[in-house]
């Protein structure tokens, strides 16, 4: 039995009309090639981060007693993404933190910088915080110091040749000669590199004029050394943070410990102040972003 299979009418006549139709799909082609272009540029780019930001320094650029604390805070980073985020002109930004406890420049390059730094990619702001450490831990800090500043810049410019690089001035640690000799060294750095100076020292050290000597530093200090008639004071989350610490992030408890001896002697910055820091920084980045 032959079976008898007639072509439909429509079918006929795209056959018929088949180089026609090859110039209507190599035209819906390009078009849909268009469309895709459209849309990748205007939505998918439009809603990519357009600025990067990275920080480098010691741990009052990290704050890692404040994200033991509250891990889900704003940190310092946060902070400065925030705030340059309420300017309506400005783009997107992201800021990524690679502050390190202890850390100072020589320990840098030698160590995490290849691994660590270079692998992040490409940024259009760098900001340099470092000093205290080197100061503690750097044989001839005077001369090396100034040294290994030029050294980590050079590092940078090679690996980041489109990056704005900003140094930034320690912030105020309670030792003031020693924080004035580091700065004034910092100072010199910026002006032989021919690089923007970013005061944290000026701006913190205001703060602190305004606020209370002690309203932007936390309370740390070894646990043997609060008077045992005293512990019962002190809630059990100042006691949960750093194993036989005392941790407190605020003024809260200054009524009962401020005659404590080192009560007040560690520097870092609470939330509060990374809030100064951050703000400080922000308002230094939002004119060089606007204009760039």
């Amino acid at each position: 039995m032959r079976l008898k299979c007639e072509i439909p009418q429509t079918v006929q006549v795209l056959i018929r009309n088949s180089t026609r139709n090859r110039r209507l799909i190599r035209a819906a082609a390009v078009l849909l090639i268009v469309l895709t272009w459209i849309f990748t540029t205007t939505f998918l780019e439009g809603s990519s981060v357009a600025v990067r930001v990275l920080l480098l320094g010691d741990s009052s650029v990290e704050g890692s007693v404040c994200r033991l604390v509250a891990p889900k805070a704003d940190h310092l980073e946060d902070i400065i993404r925030k705030c340059l985020s309420v300017e309506p002109d400005l783009p997107p930004v992201e800021v990524v933190n690679q502050g390190r406890d202890g850390e100072f420049i020589q320990g840098l390059l030698q160590g995490r910088y290849d691994r660590g730094i270079k692998p992040l990619g490409r940024f259009d702001y760098i900001l340099i915080r470092y000093g205290i450490n080197d100061r503690a831990r750097r044989e001839n800090f005077a001369e090396n110091f100034p040294k290994d500043y030029s050294a980590l810049i050079a590092r940078l410019r090679q690996d980041n040749p489109q990056a704005t690089i900003i140094v930034e001035t320690t912030i105020p640690f309670g030792e003031g000669t020693r924080e004035a000799e580091i700065n004034k060294l910092v100072r010199k750095v910026a002006e032989t590199e021919k690089l923007p100076l970013l005061d944290s020292s000026a701006t913190f050290a205001e703060a602190l004029k305004r606020d209370g000597p002690n309203a932007l530093n936390y309370r740390r200090m070894r646990l043997v050394a609060i008077p045992e008639r005293l512990r019962r004071l002190l809630p059990p989350a100042s006691l949960e943070v750093i194993r036989n610490e005392v941790v407190v992030m605020d003024n809260s408890l200054d009524a009962h410990f401020r005659d404590v001896p080192g009560w007040f002697v560690d520097r870092h910055p609470n939330f509060a102040g990374y809030h100064v820091l951050g703000q400080g920084i922000a308002d230094f980045l939002t004119s060089r972003i606007r204009s760039r």
